[in-house]
């Protein structure tokens, strides 16, 4: 009777140590509603403050626009602060292009959609995630 007890309280505790997640992850979804056009990609880049206007993020993407809109899901997020940058590669270059005066030539936008006359830090663009997020960003 021992035997049984001890079996069925190891194959519980073992159930229940399973079924709860200890490193919780979340999902933003990210939505741009008005590209100008359909060329090339949309590059979509999450950010921490180390990434942020460095290169690549800790999670990227690139997606054609599709229906006049783009929606790209970034999974497994840890809860933190994160910024998204955005750009529409028209020529499918992988950068943004830049005027001679060193305006750029191609959509861009990040989370919060500030209007910016200088380049964006960090701070313009991040939000804390606690939960799941929908980000709508506009170029």
């Amino acid at each position: 009777m021992k035997t049984l007890a001890l079996f069925i309280a190891l194959t519980l505790t073992a159930i229940f140590g399973y079924s709860q997640d200890k490193s919780e992850t979340l999902t933003i979804t990210v939505k741009v509603d008005n590209p100008l056009n359909d060329n090339g990609h949309v590059l979509i880049g999450l950010h921490t403050v180390d990434t942020f206007m460095k290169g690549q993020g800790v999670q990227n993407a690139k997606e054609k626009v599709k229906d006049g809109q783009i929606i790209v899901t970034f999974e497994n997020v840890t809860p933190g602060d994160y910024a998204i940058m955005v750009l529409h590669d028209e020529n499918d270059n992988q950068r943004m292009d830049l005027e001679v005066n060193g305006m750029p030539k191609e959509s861009y936008g990040m989370s919060n959609n500030p209007m910016l006359y200088g380049p964006p830090t960090f701070t313009d663009a991040k939000f804390e995630l606690t939960e799941d997020k929908e980000v709508v960003i506009r170029f």
